[in-house]
């Protein structure tokens, strides 16, 4: 297996660079599963609507990006998508071949289409002209280093990464008999021979296969969508390059192996597949096409989402309005993360704790940190990953020292007898000697007992300290944003989230993903402390933020799992509000027993809210909680417009007061940070849902834990990404909603326009649909709609046909 070609020059090098970073930047990022977030699957699609993108990942990934047809029947026949969405979703649609009314648009419905093939490679060609499975083989095989290379400390023979990933995977592959034993004749020498130079190994292989310039963009997409996960890990490394101004090869790089993989197969399979090869160069050289079938589908969904907008105008019609407190301080202020399984507790402890007012904010409570936990070196950053980290924390300060000590010997002896369980010299003989000193232990476990709890971490502190200047500005950037400046409680709680969970991979995804897959007790913590000082007090007062000397900032971490919220009392002298603490804790608990009956009605198995919080330590629950499953609307207002509400759980409420905000400063924030990371979380959940088989994590049972920074479906494959089954479906249904997120927003159209107009990545967002705006009035009535082009037009009242006011369920 040989193959000569001349050396391209240095523009045509260039060139095929800048083809091939463009092609990596539709691909996005796979967080490891020790912080792992949300990530919006059409992250690279942004720029063009839903058809377009159904046009072009049908031809590179093979699937569709809307529902079953099936499934917008069943809504049209049961009433939940009535004629009026239909006919607005139709008006709005901005494509000449649209349905022509109704009638045409439910029989569009009532037609399924055929999920599309994707454009082959030469690894497919060869499988059918061979009976071999050479993309399978070749996905096992780069997915086999690839699991070596990207590992994140699982391994306990680490590969080395000094060098760049082709050059790692080159001296791997040249020793790789497997390919050759399956019947790839010289592929260790082909690789061998291969450029060192991976640019050049590139074009080589692009020569031998007669790609044209025009073709590449398509092939290099659809190449990368068949490596999976491992680009998505890649573009991680490039991601965070980026935000530190670096640059990073990886996912080029695994685009050059793939295209090795491509012509090694060509080669050898050439006489069979050259014509077949030539026909899908013509197809790679068209660009995607915009079908009737597509834009039946973009009416469709958009449909089913106005739909649900018509039952959220018409609910916040009837918004709560609480009663206004002037005469004595508010006793309780608790502001929680703006998580959707915040709105239930929120609800939840408003009923417990009458004349409680609460609040939503990002769980990072505005302070970008990377914090080192007790007895640790690891770097967590917690903060949004849109962000750069801009302060610095830690747990150990020089009275902890011996605490931090004792606690890293404690934590050394552990990992030297998991690697002694583990070694590859020990692993049979301690099974034999020990094994069945364990049964007891699984035992225990698989009924949910030996649980411990662990201590929590000393509080927090900032390292290096801040100077007190830097510490009031930062406090008066926070409580600007957070809207809470003045009619201060006498009890401000300060509530981040996080979940519990045993023998789950996925289990940081639960966690807070505005502190990037860690739990928001760092932050609260470090807030609290912030807003209790007095010499920071005294300087916002300079500043016009008045904090009365009664008023005290106090810690939490809701566990959104159990329910259950931990209060840290003890990093600050609250003896002064002794009486307010030990209210406002028998309040917590009856909340999160309110809380557990409400969401036991949706948990699989669960018929009492003491089941809830027992599948927080069953190491055998596939599903500990729904997460932000059913997610569909993001409502930036004062608390007074959704008071009283039940939004099911579906809605990031996000306290905001536009008349506080003379100049829009903290409108763009929202706008450009919390909508942002909302959007990836409701588009991870759409595509898991609309697409599992590529945006999808696959089934839980099957999963295999490979590089501590994904998993596999089973023992080989491409690494999965995206939300496993579990986390959408309970068996039997969906349980999101695959609906694009409403952002309701109560501010003037002219400022949301000039925020628009200044971020163009926000903008292409909403002018292409992928999220949809509304500016609300102070009545709480989604007054107007965003059109897309910085246009606006008026929405009407919901009238009688608007259907009942509430919230579609997911299990409806």
């Amino acid at each position: 297996m040989t193959v000569t070609s001349a050396l391209p020059n240095k523009t045509a090098l260039e060139g095929l660079d800048a083809a091939m970073k463009e092609a990596a930047r539709t691909v996005p990022p796979l967080w490891p599963l020790s912080s792992s977030v949300a990530v919006n699957p059409f992250l690279g699609q942004v720029d063009r609507g839903l058809a377009g993108t159904g046009a072009l990942l049908g031809k590179t990934a093979g699937i569709k990006v809307t529902m079953a047809r099936s499934w917008y029947e069943a809504e049209i026949a049961k009433g939940a998508i009535l004629d009026e969405d239909l006919e607005a979703a139709l008006a709005a649609s901005p494509h000449a071949d649209r349905p022509a009314d109704i009638a045409a648009l439910k029989r569009a419905a009532q037609t399924d289409i055929q999920v599309p093939d994707a454009l082959p490679t030469i690894a497919g060609l060869a499988a059918d002209a061979s009976g071999t499975d050479w993309p399978g083989l070749a996905a096992e095989r780069i997915g086999a280093w690839a699991g070596a290379y990207f590992d994140e400390g699982q391994a306990l023979w680490a590969l080395p990464r000094k060098e760049r990933a082709y050059a790692s995977w080159r001296a791997a592959a040249s020793y790789d008999l497997v390919p050759e034993i399956l019947g790839l004749r010289g592929f260790a020498a082909h690789v061998a021979d291969a450029p060192q130079r991976p640019l050049e190994a590139a074009a080589r292989a692009l020569a031998t296969l007669q790609v044209s310039e025009a073709a590449c963009p398509l092939y290099f997409q659809r190449l990368l969508m068949e490596l999976g996960g491992w680009a998505q890990a890649a573009r991680y490394r490039l991601w965070q390059a980026e935000l530190e101004g670096g640059a990073d090869e990886t996912l080029c790089d695994l685009l050059i192996i793939r295209l090795v993989w491509e012509e090694a197969l060509y080669l050898l399979h050439q006489k069979q597949i050259a014509p077949a090869w030539q026909e899908a160069l013509a197809e790679y050289e068209k660009a995607p096409q915009v079908t009737p079938g597509l834009i039946a589908d973009e009416i469709l969904q958009e449909a089913a989402e106005r739909a649900g907008q018509r039952r959220l105008a018409t609910q916040l019609l009837s918004g709560g309005h609480f009663a206004e407190q002037e005469e004595t301080q508010t006793p309780l202020h608790a502001a929680f993360c703006i998580d959707v399984r915040s709105e239930v507790f929120r609800r939840a402890l408003e009923t417990a704790y009458p004349g409680a007012r609460t609040s939503g904010f990002a769980g990072f409570f505005g302070l970008p940190a990377v914090h080192h936990a007790l007895a640790s070196d690891i770097e967590e950053k917690r903060l949004p990953v849109l962000l750069s980290p801009a302060l610095h924390s830690c747990a150990v300060g020089e009275e902890e020292k011996e605490t931090d000590l004792r606690a890293r010997l404690l934590a050394r002896a552990s990992r030297a007898w998991g690697r002694f369980k583990m070694a590859a010299v020990s692993s049979f003989a301690f099974v034999e000697a020990t094994g069945p000193l364990y049964v007891g232990k699984l035992f225990r476990d698989g009924l949910g007992g030996g649980v411990a709890h662990k201590a929590p971490d000393p509080a927090p502190k900032f390292a290096p300290e801040l100077d007190l200047a830097e510490r009031a500005a930062l406090g008066e950037s926070v409580l600007r944003a957070m809207s809470m400046t003045k009619d201060f409680a006498r009890l401000v709680l300060l509530a981040g989230h996080g979940a519990s969970a045993r023998n789950n991979p996925h289990a940081s995804a639960l966690h807070c993903g505005a502190c990037g897959g860690y739990a928001g007790d760092v932050n609260a913590r470090l807030l609290a402390s912030l807003l209790n000082d007095p010499l920071v007090r005294a300087e916002l007062a300079q500043s016009g933020i008045v904090i009365p000397s009664q008023t005290l900032f106090l810690a939490a971490l809701h566990d959104t799992t159990k329910d259950e919220v931990t209060l840290f009392d003890q990093d600050v002298p609250a003896a002064g509000h002794a009486k307010e603490i030990a209210l406002l804790r028998g309040a917590l608990e009856k909340a999160g027993l309110l809380a557990r009956a409400e969401r036991a009605r949706r948990l699989p198995g669960a018929k009492t809210p003491g089941d809830v919080a027992a599948r927080s330590y069953n190491w055998a629950e596939v599903r500990p909680e729904w997460g932000l499953a059913g997610c569909k609307a993001f409502i930036a207002a004062p608390r007074m417009r959704t008071h009283g509400l039940d939004l099911s759980g579906e809605a990031f409420l996000h306290e905001y007061d536009w008349h506080a905000d003379k100049e829009f400063s903290v409108l763009e924030l929202i706008m450009t940070a919390p909508v942002v990371v909302a959007s990836w979380i409701s588009l991870q959940y759409y595509g898991s849902a609309v697409a599992p088989s590529v945006f999808g994590a696959g089934n839980k049972l099957l999963h295999n834990v490979t590089g501590g920074m994904g998993v596999l479906e089973g023992s080989t494959g491409p690494l999965r990404a995206g939300l496993p089954w579990q986390s959408v479906h309970d068996g039997e249904k969906l349980m999101h909603r695959p609906l694009r997120l409403s952002i309701c927003i109560e501010a003037p159209k002219e400022a949301m326009t000039e925020i628009l107009a200044r971020n163009s990545q926000v903008r292409a967002l909403f002018d292409n649909k992928w999220l949809h705006l509304f500016a609300m009035d102070e009545e709480g009535r989604l007054a107007a709609r965003y059109a897309g082009d910085l246009t606006w037009e008026e929405e009407p009242l919901p009238g009688k046909g608007a259907g009942s006011p509430v919230f579609l369920n997911a299990a409806e």
